[in-house]
């Protein structure tokens, strides 16, 4: 059950990467968590995309926008080898839908975030982790 929300500047993103770069950072880390490529994973891959007002981003040196990537997973669902691997994809494909290249990859920053096991809860029940991993090992299995 991942979560992934990118906070933009207004007018960061070309058209085409505004258009596309909320699945693709879905897609990103669906496959980093190691789920199974089902419809059911991808419609629990919530997606955000924030753009901010007009001026309401800026550094002490200067306005070149930046963009911020939160990554909301379940404690245990990355090893450090998978957020690595989430952090440099999720960054590419930020800058990708900016129009920007690798030399640009400070203005992205990727915050991962592990929910604590217990404190998730959907359809009105709480979450685990191994119940999840238990529904992908099915998903898998159904394929």
């Amino acid at each position: 059950m991942p979560m992934i929300r990118l906070t933009v500047p207004p007018g960061s993103l070309t058209e085409e990467g505004r258009g596309t770069v909320q699945r693709d950072l879905a897609a990103v880390l669906l496959r980093w968590e190691g789920a199974p490529d089902t419809a059911f994973f991808r419609a629990q891959a919530w997606s955000y995309l924030v753009e901010l007002p007009e001026g309401a981003q800026t550094t002490g040196e200067d306005d070149a926008p930046r963009f911020l990537v939160e990554v909301t997973v379940p404690h245990g669902a990355l090893s450090e080898r998978r957020k690595s691997g989430l952090v440099e994809e999720a960054t590419k494909t930020v800058l990708g839908a900016a129009g920007l290249s690798e030399e640009e990859a400070l203005r992205v920053w990727v915050l991962v975030h592990e929910q604590a096991d217990g404190t998730w809860g959907a359809a009105g029940s709480v979450i685990r982790y191994a119940d999840l991993v238990a529904l992908a090992k099915g998903q898998r299995a159904d394929a």
